[in-house]
């Protein structure tokens, strides 16, 4: 018998162990190592609590690429609310040159504010 064949049909590759042909099948390369902040947690929040939701993902090999966007959407959304609620609340680089106290309480404020509405709406806890 012939060590390894390739199916003309099917274009599967198949390789002998002991007396039974096994296919030589690969998964996709994981790239969730490469996600950001959001991606992990959203990865968590799904795993724990919409686990139908990430056993089908995973099973049509979606869930790197739909992390990624949700990662990438997430990140925008947290930027644009930090320099939104900076501007309307005038913290700007002057006042941090002034009172780099006032400067970090404030911003400190603003990105957890913007943390809580992108959990909350993007990430789902």
């Amino acid at each position: 018998m012939k060590h390894s064949y390739t199916d003309k049909n099917t274009g599967i590759s198949y390789t002998l162990v002991g007396e039974v042909y096994l296919p030589n099948l690969v998964l996709p390369h994981n790239n969730s190592e490469t996600l950001g902040l959001w991606g992990q947690r959203y990865l968590e929040h799904i795993k724990a609590h919409r686990k139908g939701f990430y056993t089908a993902l995973k099973m049509q090999c979606k869930l790197d690429k739909h992390l990624q966007e949700v990662d990438t959407r997430a990140n925008e959304v947290y930027e644009s609310l930090v320099t939104i609620f900076a501007k309307k609340e005038g913290i700007t680089e002057a006042l941090k040159a002034e009172d780099m106290i006032a400067w970090v309480a404030a911003m400190n404020s603003i990105t957890n504010r913007a943390r809580e509405i992108v959990w909350n709406d993007i990430i789902g806890y």
